[in-house]
């Protein structure tokens, strides 16, 4: 207690003048407080790396990347431990320039069991691809190739394989990638 009575004496017999941190009044805390706080810490989030967020512009929106390849294209994997497997795009994700192809990539899932007469599992799903290690792939020549774009007569802009000079962008194939995307969806909420 004596030395908290000499603390105290020391700050009041400091000479510190009302205008001395930036016109604020200066009054340094002499003693904690002692009542402690009723609120309980909040939950522990996870902060992302940087290096694991996603990009985005000044209205918080993902950037999206413009790609080479369209859903239901026919790609050819050209690097990882897949490279050389060809296979059909099934989904896209734009924010980070990946894609799923089927059957290649596939990772094993351990799934727990819900219920007690469901038993645990050991389910393939197929993982995301960077977009840069696929390229496009043309069935007829057996090849793969890069992309190029140029305008037809009427007008419309398409896509094409260089090495083969192969038009990739077709009303029906862009309908049938559509239409099998609707049923597996249906099928996926009509089976949970």
């Amino acid at each position: 207690m004596a030395t908290m009575a000499a603390l105290q004496s020391s700050f009041t017999s400091l000479s510190i003048s009302s205008n001395s941190f930036l016109g604020q009044p200066f009054s340094p805390p002499l003693f904690p407080p002692l009542v402690k706080s009723t609120q309980s810490p909040g939950p522990i989030v996870a902060k992302l790396k940087r290096w694991e967020r996603k990009k985005c512009k000044p209205n918080s929106l993902p950037v999206l990347h413009k790609m080479h390849v369209k859903l239901g294209d026919t790609v050819k994997v050209i690097s990882g431990h897949d490279k050389g497997k060809i296979g059909e795009i099934t989904e896209i994700i734009k924010h980070n320039s990946k894609v799923v192809v089927s059957e290649i990539n596939l990772k094993t899932k351990h799934v727990k069991s819900r219920d007690e007469n469901e038993p645990g599992q050991i389910i393939k799903i197929e993982a995301p691809i960077h977009s840069s290690n696929v390229m496009l792939y043309s069935k007829e020549q057996k090849v793969a190739s890069r992309v190029g774009h140029k305008t037809l007569d009427n007008g419309k802009r398409v896509r094409y394989l260089v090495k083969t000079g192969e038009i990739i962008d077709s009303a029906e194939n862009w309908k049938r990638a559509v239409k099998e995307k609707e049923k597996t969806t249906e099928a996926v909420a009509a089976t949970s």
